[in-house]
């Protein structure tokens, strides 16, 4: 599993993607997520604005993301 590392308590899932280089825009990570196509603590989620911390672990297709403090 990756990480990626957050320096705030935060982060919206379309910036994580972008962050852990799955997506190269927001654009693409907004299509991704309003097609079911990401989970979060594996469960679906269509909200770009997802508010992940800490311990949260997001998932597209066999790339599985956790969300560490710095």
């Amino acid at each position: 599993m990756e990480e990626i590392v957050i320096k705030d308590d935060m982060i919206k899932l379309g910036q994580a993607l972008k962050l852990a280089g799955l997506v190269g825009s927001g654009v693409e990570a907004k299509m991704l997520i309003q097609d079911g196509l990401v989970k979060v603590n594996g469960e679906v989620d269509v909200r770009r604005g997802r508010k992940l911390h800490p311990g949260d672990v997001f998932e597209l297709e066999d790339n599985k993301v956790k969300v560490v403090a710095l």
